[in-house]
């Protein structure tokens, strides 16, 4: 399956900060074709790529600014990528809690809950559970918010949901991890979160909100959480967002997903 992928956004900094931009594809994706372009003021600035866990690629830019930044970035994918590898530590680090996937303080519900299921069983009770029992609500959340605030307003977006599969089911036992991607027929078109989860020796992808084919997606960046997976990160002085345009589509149809296989990010 051949995708096509591209976002463009802007943002204002009022004096100097170093950025760093994860909207590349993982560095595992197999490209046809692929740009980024970064503008200061209409003027180039050159970054450097630092290749961060999972083939998540960072483009950094320090000690940029003041004035108007500009990121254009777009790719083009032959084919699909090979199932995510499995490290050992990988199993001991997306088991923890972690800062938005705070899977300590949902252990009692969760085990309550789900704690005589495992396996694809596990996943699939969860996913429904968190699918049924969110509701998606475009700005119903703020970018603070964790995986217990997320059960507790019964509400929240795309990351939201995949807070809470990744805490539940690390409550459970699961490791469970953040994935960043594109999302074909994804709508309305943004970047989108899912939660990947290790079953039966591999990595397979849980999405919640049910809002996009999961074969279709291309990962870009994975960690514990959204802290891992932000787009723009920036140090330093003040820098507000100004837009934002996302684009992924497919060659042709979109693909069937039936949510009772296994799928990886591909």
């Amino acid at each position: 399956m051949d995708r096509s992928v591209s976002c463009r956004f802007d943002a204002r900094l009022d004096g100097t900060s170093d950025i760093i931009v994860s909207v590349a594809v993982a560095a595992d994706t197999p490209l046809a074709s692929e740009s980024m372009a970064v503008t200061l003021d209409g003027a180039p600035v050159a970054v450097h790529e630092v290749l961060d866990q999972h083939g998540t690629r960072l483009h950094v830019a320090p000690a940029l600014g003041p004035g108007r930044l500009d990121v254009a970035y777009a790719a083009s994918i032959s084919g699909t990528a090979a199932a995510p590898s499995v490290d050992e530590m990988d199993l001991v680090r997306y088991v923890r809690p972690s800062r938005y996937c705070e899977s300590d303080r949902l252990a009692p519900f969760a085990r309550a809950e789900f704690g005589s299921q495992r396996g694809p069983d596990l996943l699939d009770a969860v996913s429904s559970w968190v699918g049924m029992r969110i509701a998606y609500i475009a700005g119903s959340s703020r970018p603070t918010d964790g995986a217990v605030a997320t059960l507790l307003a019964g509400q929240g977006v795309c990351r939201d949901f995949a807070h809470l599969v990744v805490a539940i089911l690390r409550s459970c036992d699961t490791p469970a991890r953040l994935a960043a991607v594109y999302a074909p027929g994804l709508q309305p078109m943004d970047f989108h979160a899912v939660a990947e989860a290790y079953v039966d020796g591999r990595w397979v992808v849980v999405d919640a909100t049910c809002l996009a084919p999961r074969p279709a997606m291309v990962r870009i960046a994975t960690g514990r959480d959204a802290a891992d997976t932000a787009f723009l990160t920036s140090t330093g002085d003040r820098v507000d967002m100004g837009w934002l345009d996302v684009m992924a589509i497919t060659d042709g149809p979109l693909p069937d997903d039936d949510l009772t296989r296994p799928v990886h990010l591909g």
